[in-house]
C-alpha cells in the first residue's frame, strides 16, 4: 500500500522530468568540461538520445534505474498498489529501449547507457570511463 493518497502521489508522479534531469545534467557538465561536444535530445535519431555525439557516431542514453529497470539494482523497485500495471508499463519501456538502441545500431550508431546509480556511487570512475568509451573505436563485427 502507497504511504501517500492518491492525489499526492499523482502530482508526485507529474513532477518527475524526462529532460535534464540531475544524471543527465551531471553527465552533459562532465563531458562539456572534457572538451566534448554534443547536440541533446535530438528527434532525428530513433528514440531521441540523451545526448549525441555526432563526430564519434555515438548516441548517449542517463536511464533512471527506476523507470528503466536497471537489472539487479536496488532502486528498481516495484511498487506495491497497482503492481500489475506497474509491470506491464516498466515491460514496455524495457521493450521500447530495446527498439531504440537496435534502431541505432543499425544505423550505424554506438550506443552507451548510463545509470543514475553509476553516477550515485562511484561517478567520476563512470565518467572517466564513459569518455574511454566514447574514444574508443567502434566494434566492427567480422573484421580481423
Amino acid at each position: 500500500m502507497d504511504v501517500v493518497d492518491s492525489a499526492t502521489r499523482s502530482r508526485m508522479m507529474a513532477g518527475i522530468r524526462s529532460k535534464d534531469t540531475k544524471p543527465e545534467m551531471t553527465v552533459r557538465k562532465y563531458l562539456h568540461a572534457q572538451g566534448f561536444r554534443f547536440r541533446l535530445h535530438t528527434r532525428d535519431l530513433p528514440g531521441s538520445p540523451d545526448l549525441v555525439l555526432p563526430k564519434y557516431k555515438v548516441a548517449i542514453f542517463v536511464h533512471g534505474c527506476f523507470w528503466h529497470r536497471h537489472h539487479g539494482c536496488r532502486y528498481a523497485t516495484t511498487p506495491a498498489s497497482n503492481a500489475g500495471q506497474w509491470n506491464e508499463k516498466f515491460n514496455s519501456n524495457i521493450e521500447r529501449d530495446m527498439r531504440k538502441q537496435s534502431a541505432l545500431e543499425a544505423a550505424g550508431w554506438r550506443v552507451l547507457v548510463v545509470w543514475e546509480c553509476e553516477l550515485r556511487r562511484n561517478s567520476q570512475t563512470r565518467l572517466d570511463q564513459l569518455s574511454v568509451e566514447i574514444t574508443s573505436s567502434p566494434l566492427r563485427k567480422g573484421v580481423c
